[in-house]
């Protein structure tokens, strides 16, 4: 559990690299990109970025490599906002959670595919022996035990 301050650079840093992401970096290499989290270590010397790309497996690689180029520039930006004596070192990685989220998604369905078909088989299905196998007392004709 990180610390209130830890946090709140955290949360910095996201307005910051997302801004720069915005405005200040034109590498062309770099696609529509979304920071969705960052991490900070608790002494606040590393911050781990997380992002998204929009595209396939191409705009993903160039938009590494933009990221990978621009980080010294982000990071010094970074330091002038912050105001910290250190600066913590930046290190991106690509954000796993919405491909995760796809796949989770594509197996939920799958899954409603095989209950719709497994509904449809036992719609028109009878039970094997009598609707009721249950045997009742009064069917016996036998009294309770107290011989009501």
């Amino acid at each position: 559990m990180s610390s209130p301050r830890v946090r709140k650079v955290a949360d910095r840093i996201h307005v910051i690299v997302a801004e720069m992401l915005e405005r200040r970096i034109k590498d062309p290499r770099l696609g529509f990109v979304t920071v969705t989290d960052v991490r900070v270590t608790g002494d606040t010397q590393g911050a781990t970025v997380f992002y998204t790309v929009m595209g396939g497996a191409e705009e993903i690689d160039s938009t590494a490599a933009a990221l990978s180029s621009a980080t010294g520039v982000i990071r010094s930006e970074v330091g002038k906002q912050l105001g910290m004596r250190h600066t913590p070192t930046l290190a991106f990685v690509l954000d796993g959670v919405p491909e995760n989220a796809r796949h989770i998604d594509e197996l939920l369905v799958r899954a409603r595919e095989s209950d719709a078909a497994v509904a449809q088989r036992a719609q028109g299905a009878a039970f094997a022996g009598e609707p009721d196998p249950y045997r009742r007392r009064d069917d016996e004709g036998a009294s309770d035990p107290d011989g009501h």
